[in-house]
């Protein structure tokens, strides 16, 4: 708990068998952690066989594959019925690093953010971290083009290192996205029409091979998705368009 409020890990699985035990065990090293849950997504490794019996954690499965937006859809939604006031999603494949959870506990927990982003760009860790130089353009390119329709100053919009309060996951109408990839994209353009700021924080990041990655047609059609979304939210913004992703209140 922070501040009486409840602090729970969400950990969208799939195949990660070989990260999953390093990255939950240090998940459980960090302050303020009251819950764990793992949603498996029909994973065809022994990553179900790991998660259960875990200490601090719950596991879901899902009977098929819902994709990576399906899962987070159930990561957020048990989350928010299991009281989680502060939810953070670490991804089980130790990219990201769980040691900055106190941080972004803080950040939110404080009041003094709804959302926080741990950004791979900030402080020039990216590369240093053995990003691929194809993937470092594609993300400077893609977020310069996504500032630019939304308004926004962030420096990636594509890092999986997220945490947020239950108030904007009550208020952002998560369950209206895509089962894909592009998820990820589109919750954070409803967070921005909501009229939310969106914090970062530097995280380093490592790229090894047992760590998740999309290949190269479905990363081509992330990359569309996202421009897409962007420029779906530029023309709601002038009123050309009403989509269904941004109905309800804006900021």
């Amino acid at each position: 708990m922070f501040h009486n409020k409840k602090v729970v890990v969400v950990m969208p699985a799939y195949n990660a068998e070989a990260t999953l035990l390093q990255t939950h065990g240090e998940v459980l090293e960090q302050d303020y952690v009251d819950l764990i849950i793992v949603v498996d997504d029909d994973s065809k490794d022994g990553t179900i066989n790991l998660a259960r019996g875990l200490p601090k954690t719950k596991l879901f499965i899902h009977e098929s594959n819902l994709g990576y937006g399906g899962n987070q859809k159930t990561c957020y939604r048990q989350a928010l019925l299991e009281g989680g006031d502060i939810i953070i999603m670490v991804h089980p494949d130790y990219q990201y690093t769980p040691k900055l959870i106190p941080a972004f506990v803080s950040m939110i927990g404080n009041g003094l953010y709804h959302v926080v982003l741990g950004s791979r760009i900030l402080g020039g860790q990216a590369l240093k971290g053995a990003m691929p130089l194809y993937k470092y353009i594609s993300n400077r390119v893609l977020t310069f083009a996504e500032n630019l329709l939304t308004g926004a100053k962030l420096s990636e919009y594509h890092t999986g290192y997220r945490a947020f309060s239950r108030d904007l996951l009550e208020e952002v109408p998560f369950e209206r996205n895509s089962n894909e990839f592009i998820f990820d994209n589109q919750i954070i353009a409803q967070i921005l029409w909501l009229g939310y700021t969106v914090a970062e924080v530097s995280c380093p990041t490592k790229y090894f091979p047992q760590a998740s990655s999309i290949n190269f047609s479905r990363s081509l059609k992330y990359g569309f998705g996202c421009l897409a979304t962007a420029l779906t939210y530029r023309l709601a913004k002038m009123h050309l368009i009403r989509p269904r992703l941004f109905e309800g209140r804006e900021g």
